[in-house]
């Protein structure tokens, strides 16, 4: 006969969290963490004294010794800070999926060989192999009109990636070969 699972409230959740966080903060001596918590010198003593099991036993308690408020301070700028990492991995997935080049994705946010592969792999994107096909005639004027509107936002000779992701909407060609054009500095025929 199997076991029957023991169903957690979300209160023995919120407690079992928050008792390993306090065993994690006496056991790197954070004192200043515990004291925030409210644990006194008699509730780091019995805290000292948990097992294991005691700490499994806490998954079937429902109910919790917590007082928790949101610190509004924090809050915002972590939602924040959350949202920007989700919209630069958002650019990058999208650069990866134009056809940016490994030089390209170097450039703009220092990533490695592997981690560009890895992605790739993750986009479910082939690697690609040799160099990358020569833009056409007709692409280059498309290539070097779409950059002169840009212009204005260049900085150390590069625009800022979302341009370059612009580039290859409004011109069809892929990113590898707009970064390679721009990046060895033709004369374009406008």
């Amino acid at each position: 006969m199997e076991p029957v699972p023991v169903m957690t409230s979300k209160e023995a959740q919120l407690t079992s969290a928050v008792m390993v966080y306090a065993l994690r903060c006496l056991q790197e001596g954070d004192q200043g963490a515990l004291r925030d918590m409210n644990f006194g010198p008699a509730e780091i003593r019995a805290l000292q004294d948990l097992s294991m099991g005691d700490l499994c036993h806490l998954e079937k308690v429902r109910a919790h010794c917590l007082s928790v408020a949101l610190n509004r301070d924090v809050y915002w700028p972590m939602l924040s800070q959350l949202r920007q990492r989700r919209e630069h991995e958002s650019l990058q997935h999208k650069l990866i999926q134009a056809d940016a080049s490994l030089d390209m994705m170097q450039t703009f946010f220092g990533m490695s060989g592997r981690e560009y592969a890895k992605l790739r792999r993750a986009l479910l994107l082939r690697m690609s192999a040799g160099r990358p096909a020569e833009p056409s005639e007709e692409e280059v004027v498309r290539i070097w009109a779409a950059w002169r509107e840009r212009e204005d936002q260049l900085q150390d000779g590069l625009l800022p990636p979302e341009e370059y992701l612009n580039i290859h909407e409004e011109t069809g060609v892929p990113l590898r070969a707009i970064w390679r054009q721009t990046r060895m500095g033709l004369n374009f025929a406008g």
